[in-house]
């Protein structure tokens, strides 16, 4: 197999939008970034660059409301985000694996969306994040 053939048939490279004003968020990438991922990814930190979201299309409100992972022109939000950043993880890939062969996809977001609920609220007092935590701008994402 030539170069040129494996650049054509490696997948697109993940684009993983985060809060790095969340403290748990940030651990949690941190965790992630230590790891060796079986495909590219790029770490973007919508608190420091909060014109990040918008380049792809997506609202500062929807990025700060849930997780995004973009892959190629593909936006995934939520559970669905995870399981694709975990797919991709060495060790977490299984997980991955075990939560879309059990079916538990739906368990995984109505948790996700109780917590990033939460989160949003906890986060954007007082205007800390820049947006409104009053609204429910995670519901327009999918």
């Amino acid at each position: 197999m030539t170069a040129d053939r494996n650049t054509q048939d490696s997948p697109p490279t993940l684009r993983v939008l985060y809060d790095g004003g969340c403290p748990l968020c940030r651990r949690e990438i941190a965790l992630y970034q230590r790891l060796r991922p079986r495909r590219p990814l790029v770490w973007i930190d919508i608190h420091a660059d909060a014109g990040a979201p918008g380049r792809f299309g997506i609202s500062r409100e929807a990025a700060m409301a849930r997780f995004h992972v973009l892959d190629g022109e593909q936006i995934h939000t939520g559970a669905a985000a995870f399981l694709l950043l975990w797919s991709a993880m060495p060790g977490w890939r299984h997980l991955a694996r075990l939560v879309q062969a059990l079916r538990l996809d739906g368990v995984l977001e109505r948790g996700y969306v109780w917590f990033a609920r939460r989160r949003l609220r906890q986060r954007c007092t007082e205007d800390s994040c820049g947006i409104s935590a009053s609204g429910d701008a995670g519901r327009a994402s999918s």
